[in-house]
């Protein structure tokens, strides 16, 4: 007998005009089940690191600077990525970056266990993930909308946040675990889950991006254009305002609390405790989102998620003493999930599939860009102020992402 040929939807099921659940969509399972793993690896590998660096040199700005290094080659590869995700045939893209990765993870596992790591291999192979891990961010972003069904893409987004939310619950714990054992097998651990990673997205059928015409401009050009959708489109260009002093908020209100914590005498399995609560919040708003942005318009929704964030977090900097302080803080990452799905979904509905990964792109730029500002703005008014008004002063730049939400005709008149 015949296997019957792959329809739209990529399930092998008769098409009848109607896509299948996200749990029976054979290729986005695949993907994100690969993910899963991924992720998880990286999650140990982001505790793992430090510890090392930290072990090696005795420098905590050493085992900082690390870190530094990773976001700032994240931050510097978005806008090509998307060029290359637009470009380039996404599948191979995948499959390339894992495959990069995987080497790179064994051989640092590797030079480990022969006692030949210094810190600049260290270096070397964190910058170099990091370039892998912002072109396969950016082309899976890209590539959901050929994946899953129009009125799917949300769902699928939520997925993906309750993919992110539990494998920084899990991971940071494992990867503790596994390098006190042996401090080689979290970066061991890291290449495996690559390996599995690319084992999933070799099984994917589904084409993850429509034919590409010929004549494609340059790189430059091909940049410019997707900045450019983004500007002139009043709803992409208001969530930009949006974003980017959301996510700098969450970052610096985390890293505040954290010193804060700190600062107060609480033990280190307390300081991270309260970021075990934070990240439970925004596992059960992913799980919640489906729901929720069934329930709420996106102009509402987002609106009602900068307010409530900006009264939560004033909250929390009233109790920044305290383990109870990071309560708030979950309540006000609930609602994260939903608009991320929200957001993206509409961003991608949107979108030509032409210009997803540049458009993707400039969206996390932006929004990446401030978060990585936030820890330094944080050390700056920790160093001159109690935690609370450092805390307070993110609050109220949640408070002018509220007040633009409420004011800007581009959410407010955002079509259905």
């Amino acid at each position: 007998m015949t296997r019957p040929p792959l329809t739209e939807n990529g399930t092998g099921a008769p098409d009848t005009g109607r896509p299948p659940s996200l749990w029976r969509n054979r290729d986005f399972n695949l993907l994100w089940t690969g993910q899963c793993l991924s992720d998880l690896g990286g999650a140990m590998t982001d505790l793992a690191l430090p510890l090392l660096v930290l072990q090696q040199t005795g420098s905590p700005a050493r085992a900082g600077l690390v870190g530094t290094t990773g976001l700032a080659v994240t931050m510097a590869c978005r806008l090509p990525a998307g060029v290359l995700a637009d470009r380039f045939d996404r599948r191979r893209l995948l499959i390339v970056s894992d495959l990069f990765r995987l080497v790179l993870f064994t051989l640092l596992a590797g030079l480990l266990l022969a006692g030949a790591v210094h810190l600049p291999v260290i270096v070397a192979v964190v910058a170099c993930s990091a370039a892998a891990t912002a072109v396969f961010s950016t082309a899976e972003h890209a590539a959901i909308r050929s994946l899953v069904g129009p009125g799917q893409i949300a769902d699928a987004v939520a997925r993906n946040e309750a993919r992110a939310y539990g494998t920084s619950l899990a991971g940071p714990p494992l990867g503790g675990l596994l390098f006190g054992i042996g401090r080689a097998l979290p970066f061991a651990g890291n290449a495996l889950s690559f390996l599995l990673s690319l084992a999933a997205v070799l099984r994917v059928r589904q084409p993850l991006q429509q034919p590409r015409q010929q004549g494609s401009p340059t790189a430059g050009a091909s940049a410019v254009q997707g900045l450019r959708f983004v500007l002139h489109h009043p709803f992409l260009r208001a969530l930009l305002l949006i974003a980017a002093p959301l996510n700098m908020a969450f970052t610096g209100m985390v890293f505040a609390l954290t010193l804060s914590l700190r600062r107060a005498g609480l033990p280190p399995f307390m300081v991270g405790l309260a970021g075990t609560i934070f990240a439970v919040g925004g596992l059960l708003g992913a799980f919640a989102a489906p729901v929720l942005q069934r329930m709420l318009r996106l102009p509402v929704l987002l609106t009602v998620l900068c307010w409530a964030t900006a009264a939560l977090m004033a909250v929390s900097a009233l109790l920044s003493t305290t383990i109870l302080a990071a309560v708030p803080l979950a309540a006000a990452v609930f609602l994260g999930p939903t608009a991320n799905a929200a957001l993206f979904g509409h961003q991608a509905a949107v979108t030509p599939d032409a210009l997803q990964g540049r458009v993707v792109s400039v969206i996390l730029l932006a929004a990446g860009s401030a978060a990585a500002l936030a820890p330094t703005l944080a050390g700056a008014l920790l160093g001159r102020w109690s935690g609370g008004t450092a805390m307070l002063a993110f609050a109220a730049l949640v408070g002018v992402a509220a007040v633009a939400a409420s004011c800007s005709r581009g959410i407010r008149d955002k079509p259905s």
